[in-house]
């Protein structure tokens, strides 16, 4: 497990699991399916096609704050679209500064076809480092104390 892993394999660690929701879904019930999950966002996924991405975030400042109603907002309406995407075989590294660099907190990881593998958060990826260099440290301690 490196910091230059790979997202496939985090994901496949993860679970391949890919909950996703339709734009023409009202906001709310993206929202429900959200909490359902215990995820933080959703693609919008329409005929096998990735559209966009739904996240709390987006609930937050373009329904709650604009005063809009969830049940008669689509998703469709208030998707962040494009996506900002990562493939399978990213490293962690590079989608954490994606991540960074475009200001959100989810990231679609797509197939080299563009269907959608699973998502990943920034979360996942600082769990990964943190278990990364974990590894080295119990590494390091058992080759110091020679029982490498």
């Amino acid at each position: 497990m490196e910091l230059t892993g790979k997202i496939g394999s985090l994901i496949g660690k993860k679970g391949g699991q890919v909950w996703s929701v339709e734009s023409t879904a009202s906001v709310y019930d993206a929202i429900v399916m959200m909490a359902e999950k215990g995820v933080g966002a959703l693609p919008v996924i329409d005929q096998g096609k990735l559209l966009g991405i739904v996240s709390e975030r987006d609930y937050a400042r373009k329904i709650i704050l604009m005063g809009r109603s969830s049940r008669t907002t689509t998703v469709g309406e208030i998707m962040v679209s494009p996506p900002i995407t990562v493939t399978a075989d990213c490293s962690v590294d590079e989608a954490m500064r994606t991540m960074t660099q475009h200001r959100v907190r989810h990231l679609p990881v797509l197939n080299r076809s563009g269907r959608a593998l699973g998502i990943v958060s920034i979360g996942d990826c600082v769990k990964w480092v943190i278990t990364s260099h974990e590894k080295t440290i119990e590494q390091l301690h058992s080759y110091i104390a020679g029982q490498f």
